[in-house]
């Protein structure tokens, strides 16, 4: 004969561990459940998760959004298929509250325009350009240990040495923010030491859908549909050229991947002055006004 229910306030102390083990140490969950977070206590404070901006997703992220301190990866079929207008939601916060977000090597310099349009200061970045691949692994490992970043967005090839993945582990747990890295979805199948990783998929452009690959929590199968926003006005000055040129706007909805003409700017074009140089070392370059036209 069952009796009355028992709250967790009422068991023994050992007991309520078992039954939130988390009250153990933060690394601990119950495999049936997501963990409450992934935040580290950095100087005495916990750092709280970052709401991604998208309710579907949130609700399936360890903590209710991005992980502060440790690593997330996205892996992505090609580059430009919308991977940060994934993230804008989350940099517009972290701009606003007066963050600095650290952009590691990425395959383009980000398109200011359009990152104003999205609501996201372009004086808010600081670019650090590194062509060769030890480069960027050293420029990533300093800046985790720099901690002076509201996050950090790097990009990596598919071959990456378990041993560094572990290092930038370690390091990541002192970040006050989020770390994303991004590589190619060959990737998915090496070991990681991240808690946390994604394959980004394209779905019916310009929206995507999530795959959770790992994350400390039950096994998610389904793919999260994610509406991605596009900075429409500064797709403006595409389109006119576009237009000019008596190039069609509409997507190409056979593809997997969207057509060159209509990926996002913030994804594809390049500021100008060419290419990014391939230098010997890396080093910054502040996006400011004198890049926005």
């Amino acid at each position: 004969m069952s009796g009355p229910p028992i709250s967790l306030a009422d068991l023994p102390l050992e007991a309520r561990h078992i039954r939130n083990p988390q009250a153990i140490h933060p690394d601990l969950w119950h495999a049936s459940g997501l963990s409450q977070g992934l935040a580290q206590e950095v100087g005495g404070t916990l750092q709280p998760s970052v709401p991604s901006g998208h309710a579907a997703l949130d609700a399936q992220l360890p903590g209710g959004g991005w992980p502060s301190g440790c690593l997330t990866e996205l892996m992505v079929r090609a580059l430009g298929m919308g991977e940060l207008r994934l993230l804008a939601p989350a940099l517009r916060l972290l701009a606003q509250s007066g963050k600095q977000i650290l952009m590691l090597a990425p395959p383009s310099m980000p398109y200011a325009p359009a990152l104003a349009a999205l609501g996201i200061p372009p004086e808010s970045f600081l670019v650090v350009r590194a062509s060769r691949g030890a480069d960027r692994l050293w420029a990533i490992e300093q800046s985790l240990k720099s901690n002076s970043f509201g996050a950090l967005l790097a990009w990596l090839d598919a071959d990456v040495p378990p041993e560094a993945l572990r290092r930038f582990h370690l390091a990541a747990r002192q970040a006050r923010g989020p770390v994303f890295l991004f590589r190619p979805m060959a990737a998915q199948n090496q070991a990681s030491a991240a808690p946390l990783r994604m394959a980004l998929l394209p779905r019916g452009y310009p929206g995507l859908a999530v795959q959770i690959l790992k994350r400390r929590g039950p096994v998610s199968l389904a793919p999260i549909p994610i509406a991605v926003p596009l900075p429409q006005r500064a797709m403006r000055p595409l389109e006119d050229r576009m237009a000019g040129a008596g190039v069609p706007l509409q997507p190409n909805r056979s593809a997997h991947v969207p057509s060159q003409h209509t990926r996002p700017a913030l994804d594809r074009l390049p500021l100008p002055g060419g290419p990014l140089p391939r230098d010997s070392a890396p080093h910054p370059a502040r996006i400011g006004p004198s890049f926005t036209h």
